[in-house]
């Protein structure tokens, strides 16, 4: 005589639950952080940007690191508040939402890395535009002008291929039409500075794209920025690695807890199933 299949003695306990609070709790605290340092993110960038005039406001919007900060935080801010709200009411459809929101971002910084290695020289092309771009809008941008300034200090570096690339601004440019008093100058970034110089000469860099390499190289950085990244990149790789990873590390996390979150409320979601089936089912 065949044997019935086993049936589960009864319902499991109402109180029990697949749900790990572990797994819950720390991608809803892990969420929680990066969604108040998005909303810092937001509040900074919008404040800069109100700050400017209201010339500046369209000039330069492409190359604007407060709308960088902006839309880095509204999409920061979105993801995070779906892994938020999603692990804490358990929420499956929010929870799919953030977890393919940071696969993409990943992959698409996997992809970058690797595209950036492989076609460098591309890379230098866009890289080269970027920095042209910002040397067009220095003065229009005060945020821009600081970051480029930090830049050039801190690379020992001029322009972006060389000193001279300062003539596409138009204050900087050495035509004869320009009635600029920085006609044919280069920014005070661009200078050497002695360490005992307790005041900045701003004004060091008035007319040296008017001179050749050799005589505004005693004065100033001749090099453009784009070679110095480009080296500094090469004795950075280790520390570039560290960095990534450091991003990725979190990313990677969150994907991880994000999915088992999800296995786990569909087991859950079963369980109540068959409970309700089986206090229905009288035998």
């Amino acid at each position: 005589m065949a044997r019935r299949a086993a049936v589960p003695a009864g319902p499991l306990g109402d109180d029990f639950s697949f749900v790990s609070p572990v797994a819950k709790y720390v991608l809803f605290f892990f969420n929680l952080l990066f969604w108040m340092i998005s909303m810092l993110m937001v509040a900074v960038g919008v404040y800069a940007r109100l700050l400017k005039h209201a010339e500046a406001a369209v000039a330069c919007l492409a190359v604007d690191p407060a709308i960088l900060l902006v839309v880095v935080g509204v999409l920061t801010f979105l993801i995070t508040f779906s892994g938020c709200v999603g692990s804490l009411r358990e929420n499956i459809c929010l929870l799919q939402t953030f977890s393919i929101c940071l696969t993409i971002i990943f992959l698409l910084q996997l992809a970058a890395g690797v595209l950036g290695f492989v076609f460098s020289d591309k890379a230098r092309g866009k890289v080269s535009e970027l920095i042209n771009g910002a040397i067009v809008h220095y003065r229009d941008d005060l945020d821009l002008q600081n970051l480029i300034d930090f830049g050039q200090k801190e690379f020992s570096c001029c322009g972006g291929v060389s000193y001279k690339d300062w003539s596409q601004n138009m204050y900087f440019n050495c035509t004869a039409t320009n009635p600029s008093r920085e006609r044919c100058s280069v920014p005070f970034s661009c200078c050497l500075h002695d360490a005992d110089q307790a005041v900045i000469n701003t004004m060091c860099g008035h007319g040296m794209q008017a001179r050749g390499y050799l005589e505004a190289s005693a004065f100033i950085h001749t090099n453009g920025c784009i070679d110095k990244l480009v080296n500094w990149t090469h004795s950075n790789l280790f520390l570039l690695g560290g960095i990534t990873l450091g991003l990725a590390l979190p990313q990677l996390v969150g994907i991880v807890l994000a999915r088992l979150l999800i296995n786990q409320i569909r087991d859950q979601i079963k369980l109540q199933l068959y409970n309700q089936q089986h206090r229905a089912d009288p035998w």
